[in-house]
């Protein structure tokens, strides 16, 4: 714990993985942030509630998708199950995923190295990841998928480490995890299987034999995971379906130009050293030497660690658009690589570098924590906000005692900063982002008791909110942009987007604010003016509005 008074560097991971999910719940589980791509698998799992069909996803539009496999509709679906049709039920298990990562980090490098020192500060460079944090955020197939490939990295590792002799356990890791990142993201993971395979097979320092690899019973479960929901697409839809999801897969994701290549591969390579920042430059030092020694002692997880670091920047470089979301699957290995460098260089020694690291970051901390102070102590904040305040300052008054009385801490001081950031920006966020447009929309259909199908235009992130927060008991329907004038004719009641207003005859319509939100344009000004008397009509000036419409 943090709170220790053990002077050596101790990771309890269950612990790691409790901070990670209490300190990062409260800004993922909100939509204080919403990424784009969300909108496909929640639209897609309220449609199942609806329908009863669990295979098939849909758009909010009532359209087929098929461009990725079910495991992450479904990871959405079974929150809304558990939890409700709400802004929890929908990112809880990718949050828990994010979690998962965390310790199965942790296990990973406990398994090849023996060494709780390499396998806690494995798991303290993973849970300060910000890649992951913000991934633990979206409902989304990448968290989902670097669990499951870390997963079957557990199952590399026992191998890479015992060769002929593993366990079969480490195959059934293997296979199926690489099952069922094949179920989230499709051939990414096949590429990574079949890369870790090769080092298997042809490393000369611990080979693995065919003969091993082919475990027949992890192997046939593993296969009718892997393939489960593309032969059920193919009984229920045809073969269509499998032109849009390779269109996905190896289509329009797949860069031709040379300059683009080189363009995505450089900034591949430099979003990989940016996300284990500090840790990256704290093993620099000596690290030649380093690197040398770490060859000789294990070869085999060297070459892995490599393999699949080029390959996760080559699948980089050749996607059309790069997102730094793309470079996750490999970071798990990635994470414990470089904690092994760093102890076998000094890492924990450097109590200099280590604390200027921590300074930077607990600056960071006192930043957050003075805004969030600012904005919660008066009549806008409320308790929990001001709890959220309130502990940043005793975080920032213990971290700074601890780094002072125990060097030891320093590493643990700087991870538990990376949490505390996406804490305290979640008591800044919530004036921005809450309650957000599904909230207030839902508010005003469920008091106006509307039950008819409801039409609507406008930014499709705001029309999966509101979808999701009326739940499977109602009907909104996308209009398609081409023609969603004509279209919006055939029903009684519209949510419409304030900038497509004026092209409505209100003559025919009754009008009432469904939602108001703030202006992204003007959140700066609105922060700085938050306690003015007036801010109201101010944000009713700089807010972006949808509006319900009835005809008369």
């Amino acid at each position: 714990m943090l709170l220790s008074s053990s002077s050596e560097l101790k990771i309890n991971p269950w612990i790691l993985m409790a901070a990670y999910c209490l300190l990062v719940g409260p800004f993922v589980l909100n939509f204080h942030m919403h990424y784009p791509d969300e909108i496909y698998y929640r639209d897609a799992a309220v449609k199942m509630l609806q329908n009863g069909d669990y295979l098939t996803t849909y758009l909010g539009s009532g359209e087929l998708r098929f461009k990725k496999p079910i495991l992450t509709y479904w990871a959405v679906f079974a929150g809304f199950k558990l939890f409700g049709v709400n802004e929890f039920g929908s990112r809880i298990f990718f949050l828990l995923a994010g979690a998962g990562t965390v310790g199965l980090t942790f296990l990973l490098s406990k398994i090849l190295f023996a060494d709780r020192k390499i396998a806690g500060l494995s798991a303290l460079i993973m849970v300060a990841n910000p890649v992951l944090i913000l991934s633990s955020g979206r409902s989304i197939p990448d968290v989902l998928l670097v669990l499951t490939m870390t997963l079957s990295a557990v199952g590399f590792v026992g191998l890479l480490r015992d060769g002929e002799k593993a366990h079969s356990k480490f195959i059934w890791a293997m296979y199926l995890g690489l099952a069922l990142a094949f179920e989230v993201k499709g051939l990414p993971a096949a590429a990574l299987g079949f890369l870790g395979i090769l080092v298997l097979l042809f490393n000369p320092w611990n080979r693995v034999s065919l003969k091993k690899l082919f475990h027949l019973p992890a192997l046939l479960l593993s296969m009718a995971i892997a393939l489960f929901w593309f032969v059920a697409m193919w009984k229920i839809h045809g073969p269509t379906y499998l032109d849009s999801f390779l269109e996905d897969q190896v289509g329009i994701r797949v860069a031709s130009r040379f300059l683009l290549i080189l363009q995505n591969g450089l900034l591949a390579l430099l979003l990989l050293l940016v996300m284990f920042i500090p840790w990256i430059l704290l093993i620099a030092p000596k690290f030649r030497q380093t690197i040398k020694k770490a060859w000789k002692e294990n070869p085999q997880f060297f070459l892995f660690a490599i393999v699949w670091g080029l390959a996760i920047l080559g699948m980089g470089a050749l996607t059309s658009k790069f997102y730094e979301r793309y470079l996750l699957p490999v970071a798990p290995v990635l994470a414990v690589w470089i904690a092994w460098i760093g102890i076998k260089s000094g890492i924990l020694e450097r109590i200099k570098s280590l604390k200027v690291a921590s300074v930077f970051f607990l600056f960071l901390i006192l930043v957050l924590t003075g805004v969030s102070l600012w904005i919660n102590f008066g009549l806008v904040g409320n308790f929990w906000l001001r709890l959220q305040a309130g502990l940043g300052v005793i975080f920032l008054i213990y971290a700074i005692y601890t780094g002072l009385k125990t060097s030891e801490k320093l590493p643990k001081i700087i991870s538990y900063t990376f949490l505390m950031i996406f804490f305290l920006l979640s008591s800044i966020t919530y004036h921005i982002s809450l309650p957000h447009q599904g909230t207030q929309a839902a508010s005003l259909i469920q008091a106006e008791n509307i039950r008819e199908p409801i039409a609507f235009y406008g930014n499709l992130h705001a029309g999966s909110k509101i979808r999701m927060s009326l739940g499977p008991d109602y009907k909104l329907i996308d209009l398609p942009k081409s023609q969603w004038q004509a279209d919006v004719t055939k029903y009684q009641f519209i949510i419409l987007e304030d900038r497509w207003l004026e092209e409505m005859d209100l003559t025919v319509y009754e009008v009432k604010t469904a939602s108001r939100n703030w202006d992204s344009k003007a959140i700066p000004n609105l922060l700085s003016q938050i306690h003015r008397a007036d801010f109201e009509e101010l944000l009713e000036a700089n807010s972006k509005k949808y509006y319900l419409l009835r005809k008369k």
